[in-house]
């Protein structure tokens, strides 16, 4: 029986990419004109980092998943990428890591229903709006590399589904 905290909506990377999703489209409607293809590319990207977290979960592949999880992650640096542009092309200051108000930022949590969780709301500030966006996407990006890499040696322990599924394949003709 799958325990009741099974499933891709309780992973740290997926409940963040959400709130980046979230904010992202709420950053892009207030800052981004709606008919370039700058708004649409970063929601996009915001969009695609959440859907492929919960897409690779339910990968029966270890290395779909590994995959999946790659391209979550190159959304999100899309994304950030995207915010550095909107800070330089607007002389917005990109905070230190080590400015309190970053603390701050890194300290806030997800909270409420998995399904409909309180999310925080995207400051009104355009340079809090930046710097916090930047901030959720650093610490999503880390959390996405730390997953794949653990995701990697437990492909390189057990192997992935192709390989187990042959293991099983050889194991059933030798009977």
């Amino acid at each position: 029986m799958a325990s009741p905290q099974a499933g891709y909506k309780y992973l740290r990377t997926y409940q963040l990419a959400t709130v980046i999703y979230d904010c992202a489209v709420i950053f892009c409607d207030k800052y981004i004109d709606k008919r370039s293809r700058t708004h649409d590319q970063m929601v996009q990207a915001g969009r695609s980092g959440k859907q492929n977290i919960a897409e690779g979960y339910e990968e029966k592949s270890l290395r779909g998943y590994i995959k999946l999880l790659g391209i979550a992650r190159a959304s999100h640096v899309e994304l950030l990428e995207d915010i550095l542009d909107y800070a330089r092309q607007h002389r917005i200051p990109v905070w230190p890591k080590d400015d309190l108000r970053i603390r701050e930022f890194r300290d806030l949590r997800v909270v409420g229903d998995i399904d409909h969780p309180d999310l925080p709301d995207l400051p009104e500030n355009p340079e809090v709006s930046v710097n916090y966006l930047l901030t959720l996407l650093h610490q999503e990006i880390y959390l996405e590399e730390k997953q794949i890499s653990s995701l990697e040696q437990k492909f390189i322990r057990e192997g992935g589904f192709t390989e187990n599924l042959f293991k099983k394949r050889l194991e059933y003709r030798k009977k």
